[in-house]
């Protein structure tokens, strides 16, 4: 398989740029359909059994292809979205382009580049004679970047009947997968007080805006006495007029999340802070919630690690994990139970910036593990 890969490398950077220059921002279903479409012919080409579905009314197009669909659990479930963060019309403005060491583009590192590594991996093994002996699903979906609100269920599905998942966002520089990623959520405080006037008689009112520095203050002290608890203030504003006690106030925070028993206590905590006002008639509201599950390094995703490793061994490269806050669709493949490890794409850096790259020395080295690991997977 080695020389049929190396004799591809033009045609992957073809297909990337052929997609890069596909406009697929999440919300624009045409142009998420038009990638979809892509990899549909080709996956179809190898005798994949391909279903185009449009998740969240009708809005979002998300990609499954399975060969031996028949055939489950699943041996690997690879699992990548299509849809990137940049607006219509940006593909026009800076179109795919490289040099020799890099190429660039909207969505060539988040996660178009990646895609391919999973299609051209598993033409590998079509050509090999090897992909009938393995039960691929392939899921690619449309909203991702926005959440993946119409698709998580969808995925959630796919990863319980599998036995194992790689996500192919991007590979990080030096050739790091990710091992873990955080869980995340937001909540909002809404504190209500009581107007007055603050120069004739403040002391008829009750100072939303201080009461929320209370509130500020404790979420803080909970975030430090937490080290497996991220929890930041990022937003914070109250009152009117410079002499009026203000009677509202409110503030957005971050939450990250590294095990799903540290999300349990978020959410206690975000729900006694209802309860307990620093001052008498001050009243708070919480909402929010942890909306993604952190991707935990169990130990069955150990073993995948070890196999991946293995493989990069045998093609004489060295591949090495690494954790990150930042979240992925990864964090509800592992919720579900199955071993994930994310970050199989080309590597690459930058994302959501007009200066995101992908490093095309990657190219052979990321495509070739993933047939190493289905041959692996296929003899196992």
């Amino acid at each position: 398989m080695k020389d049929f890969i190396a004799s591809r490398y033009d045609t992957f950077v073809s297909d990337l740029e052929t997609i890069v220059n596909m406009d697929s921002s999440s919300g624009n279903s045409e142009g998420i359909a038009r990638v979809a479409g892509f990899f549909k012919k080709r996956f179809t080409a190898i005798g994949m059994t391909c279903d185009l579905q449009f998740l969240g009314d009708g809005r979002v197009p998300c990609l499954k292809a399975a060969s031996n669909p028949k055939k489950t659990p699943y041996d690997l479930m690879c699992l990548g979205h299509m849809d990137t963060v940049f607006p219509e019309g940006e593909a026009a403005k800076r179109p795919f382009s490289k040099d020799d060491a890099r190429a660039y583009g909207p969505g060539v590192c988040d996660m178009k580049g990646g895609l391919l590594v999973a299609l051209h991996g598993l033409e590998a093994l079509h050509h090999a004679g090897l992909l009938d002996k393995l039960s691929v699903c392939i899921c690619f979906n449309g909203d991702e970047e926005t959440g993946s609100e119409a698709s998580q269920p969808w995925i959630e599905e796919h990863a319980r009947r599998s036995q194992r998942v790689l996500v192919f966002e991007p590979c990080r520089p030096g050739y790091n997968v990710v091992l873990r990623r955080k869980g995340g959520g937001w909540f909002h405080l809404r504190c209500k007080g009581k107007a007055a006037h603050a120069g004739a008689d403040p002391e008829k009112g009750v100072n939303a805006v201080v009461e929320l520095a209370h509130q500020i203050t404790r979420v803080q002290a909970f975030n430090d006495a937490q080290a497996d608890i991220s929890a930041q203030v990022t937003v914070a504003h109250g009152g009117d007029k410079i002499n009026i006690i203000p009677a509202t106030a409110v503030a957005a925070v971050d939450v990250r999340t590294t095990t799903q028993a540290a999300g349990d206590c978020v959410q206690d905590f975000f729900q006694e802070l209802s309860n307990t006002p620093f001052f008498p008639g001050a009243k708070i509201r919480v909402s929010g919630r942890i909306d993604r599950p952190p991707m935990e390094f169990t130990p069955k995703a150990e073993v995948l690690y070890g196999q991946i490793r293995d493989c990069a061994a045998s093609l004489g490269f060295e591949i090495n994990g690494i954790s990150t806050g930042g979240c992925s669709d990864g964090n509800f493949t592992a919720a579900q139970g199955s071993p994930t490890i994310d970050g199989m794409g080309i590597v690459g850096a930058n994302s959501h910036r007009e200066d995101e790259y992908v490093e095309l020395s990657s190219v052979i080295p990321m495509v070739s593990l993933v047939t190493e690991l289905g041959r692996k997977f296929s003899a196992d």
